[in-house]
């Protein structure tokens, strides 16, 4: 994707990945617009960072959607770029025996594939219009390889996968590019407590800093599928590069 010149509207714009890209590419010179639900996070970024702007936006809710999408065209009709980032984890035990959270279920669920198909599908038609468009998906290394303890999280990605995979082949011929970012175990406040420990010689999460630089370096190509760190290796795992070929296949 073009790496300047761009308006660029993040949704998860509050923290971690969401927060990394809007400064990263704010420092390139694009207008960033960040949104997201805590408004005191949002409202300290952009101080942070003179002519960011942001808005309170619910991926959950498809009114905020609609509303906000509706508010940041018309305020910055040269949008070309949107990144879908907002996401939610939960661990859910199912073989604990303990009560189902179905608010937790929910809550995934919408805001990590609903609330992606819905701000997809507010901005399309205008990213259409523009010229060097480019629609970015996050999805994650356990949409290929799930993690276990966080079944639900795990399986709404794959979808996101899965779905962004459909959406441009769609759009091939729209002259919107369609790209996939898919980040490893990340530092960030995603898990939160429930976060898998850091153990002595085990996994541990990729740098937030190391993250974005790789992935500014990678969206700077013309790749549809950004797999980032050891994200690389869960997607050769569970054969991403067969997947294309035989999707190709069926979708000619």
């Amino acid at each position: 994707m073009r790496m300047t010149s761009n308006t660029i509207f993040i949704t998860g714009g509050s923290s971690g990945i969401g927060r990394g890209l809007a400064e990263a590419f704010h420092e390139l010179g694009n207008q960033v617009i960040i949104a997201g639900r805590r408004e005191d996070r949002l409202r300290a970024i952009c101080a942070a960072n003179s002519g960011m702007r942001y808005y309170v936006m619910d991926v959950t809710n498809p009114a905020s959607i609609r509303e906000i999408a509706a508010d940041v065209i018309l305020e910055f009709p040269a949008l070309n770029c949107v990144f879908n980032n907002a996401g939610v984890q939960r661990p859910v035990n199912f073989s604990s025996g303990d009560e189902f959270d179905e608010k937790a279920m929910l809550d995934q669920i919408d805001t990590n594939l609903i609330g992606v198909i819905r701000v997809a599908a507010a901005f399309l038609p205008h990213l259409a219009r523009q010229r060097n468009a480019t629609l970015v998906n996050v999805s994650s290394g356990l949409a290929f390889v799930p993690l276990a303890r966080f079944p639900v999280y795990c399986a709404s990605k794959a979808a996101v996968h899965s779905f962004t995979m459909s959406l441009r082949h769609q759009m091939k011929d729209s002259g919107v590019h369609i790209v996939e970012v898919i980040p490893p175990w990340v530092e960030t406040e995603l898990g939160g407590p429930a976060a898998p420990p850091v153990r002595p010689g085990g996994p541990a999460p990729m740098p937030l800093v190391a993250f974005i630089a790789e992935t500014m370096k990678e969206l700077a190509t013309d790749a549809d599928e950004v797999a980032i760190g050891d994200a690389k290796d869960l997607a050769a795992a569970a054969g991403a590069e067969s997947l294309k070929r035989v999707f190709a296949g069926m979708n000619r």
